[in-house]
């Protein structure tokens, strides 16, 4: 199990304070990684910070805007110079914000894209730097199933999901020489306060467990297996990958 000890390294996972975020983290964490949780919200933050304190995790709160190049220097830093060098990178942070194409107002397009597409690239830079200096380093990016494929009312979503998957994979080419291993998760649907509409509604329900041959949906303690997996050595010649955590809805035509 060494493979998979995350301890004497640091983990910084953007977008931490709730949802899969929140317990990729705590999954990084048990797993013995030194956990930065970031977010907008700092009393989220902190109550995260004091709750896996509770659970025997160290963890470090950070408050910065992924959309903010010039704050995520900075807060790269300061975590590297107060911390210790950042191991372990997860972009998390997105948001969905749905509506059809042809009604969608552009300052909405550029907002999602800013949290969605800029802020992994923007977080990935700063840390990847360091990452190149040391000559070691882990990026995990969020994906998603709309990485792949498109529903109505999705496709500012599903584009920006589409570069993200294209973004890991340019970066594992250009950073592996640099043993740095960038990949990603790509979530199915999975039931958090976000989705709990979807899952409250009898419809979608029932479309979203018809579709995935797994016939349920996924809970979020399902995604941390390969959160450690793709964080820890046991997935030092892994590259480029998107791992889809689906139950199984893209294998299902």
């Amino acid at each position: 199990m060494k493979l998979f000890d995350l301890s004497d390294r640091v983990a910084l996972v953007t977008g931490s304070s709730r949802g899969l975020g929140r317990t990729i983290a705590h999954g990084l964490g048990e797993a013995g990684a030194t956990v930065i949780l970031n977010g907008r919200d700092s009393e989220a933050l902190e109550r995260a910070r004091e709750e896996f304190g509770a659970d025997g995790i160290r963890a470090e709160a950070c408050r910065f805007d992924v959309t903010d190049d010039g704050e995520v220097d900075e807060a790269v830093a300061r975590i590297e110079r107060e911390v210790g060098p950042i191991h372990i990178l997860v972009n998390n942070a997105g948001v969905n914000l749905r509506g059809p194409l042809e009604a969608y107002e552009t300052r909405r397009w550029h907002e999602l894209m800013a949290v969605n597409l800029h802020g992994v690239f923007y977080v990935s830079r700063a840390v990847g730097r360091r990452m190149i200096e040391r000559h070691a380093g882990k990026i995990i990016n969020v994906a998603s199933l709309m990485s792949e494929g498109g529903r109505a009312t999705t496709a500012p979503y599903a584009a920006s999901k589409g570069a993200v998957k294209m973004l890991t994979r340019a970066l594992a080419v250009e950073w592996g020489r640099h043993n740095i291993q960038v990949n990603a998760i790509g979530p199915g649907y999975f039931l958090t306060e976000m989705t709990r509409p979807m899952h409250e509604d009898p419809e979608l329900d029932g479309w979203v467990c018809g579709r995935t041959p797994a016939g349920r949906w996924g809970a979020p303690e399902e995604l941390i297996g390969a959160a450690v997996f793709l964080a820890s050595d046991a997935s030092s010649f892994v590259n480029g990958q998107v791992i889809y955590v689906d139950g199984g809805w893209l294998a299902s035509l």
